[in-house]
């Protein structure tokens, strides 16, 4: 179902902006492994699915501290911590990671057409060509390897990480990157995720948001509502025809 607050025209999207771990690609127990086994390497009690799963959207360093209990967190053992995440998930961010079911059909269509009315009671499909890229807080080069990988690359133009630029989202500095890079405005923009991070970057630079309940924190959405959100990958074409 797609819930509506604020309405934008399709027609008027340039530019789609997509989060990438829990919006295009289900990558949840590569990185629940990836977190347990850092903790296991440090000595510490591994921690559920689930909870894992709630800590994703920040960064690899916010997620790893996260892990080993927050803000008073002992900075070594972090360090440490995040290293070995970052090496043991290099190697295994594709054992179980997939595309969500109806993503690849979402963004083709996204990307090449929308739908107007015809004047006789149906709507005819018109060709348009919206620039599609990712940004994402998950480092930049395992993202990279896995939009390739998994068959998205074709359809972005850009791919940019958590280590792309001098901060991370919800800043908006990514966002405003593209926006140049595809000289286009923020009125002209929409960024698609499943946490409150992508809503909250969205309002900053000034864009349409759409969120998915589909994702890994749909909880964090209640608080930071996005103009559109949609309970499965395939109305995402819906929003954009």
């Amino acid at each position: 179902m797609i819930h509506t607050r604020r309405a934008f025209d399709p027609r008027s999207i340039k530019l789609v902006i997509f989060d990438l771990d829990g919006t295009l690609i289900d990558s949840r127990l590569d990185l629940v492994h990836s977190v347990n086994a850092a903790l296991r390497h440090i000595g510490r009690t591994e921690l559920p699915d689930d909870v894992i799963a709630s800590y994703v959207g920040d960064g690899a360093p916010v997620l790893i501290q996260r892990a080993l209990g927050g803000e008073a967190t002992n900075e070594a053992l972090a360090r440490q911590g995040l290293q070995f995440f970052l090496s043991y998930y290099r190697e295994h961010k594709l054992d179980h990671t997939t595309v969500y079911a109806g993503i690849h059909e979402a963004l083709s269509a996204i990307q090449n057409s929308y739908q107007i009315p015809n004047g006789h009671g149906r709507t005819e499909s018109k060709g348009i060509s919206r620039q599609m890229a990712v940004l994402t807080n998950k480092p930049v080069v395992p993202s990279r390897a896995i939009v390739e990988a998994l068959g998205l690359g074709p359809f972005f133009a850009q791919v940019y990480g958590g280590n792309s630029f001098a901060t991370k989202k919800p800043d908006p500095e990514g966002a405003r990157k593209l926006l140049d890079e595809h000289g286009v405005r923020p009125e002209e923009t929409t960024i698609v995720g499943d946490s409150h991070v992508d809503v909250e970057t969205g309002r900053s630079a000034g864009l349409w948001t759409v969120g998915v309940s589909y994702g890994f924190a749909p909880h964090t959405l209640q608080a930071s509502p996005p103009d559109v959100l949609v309970d499965k990958p395939h109305e995402l074409a819906k929003v954009f025809a």
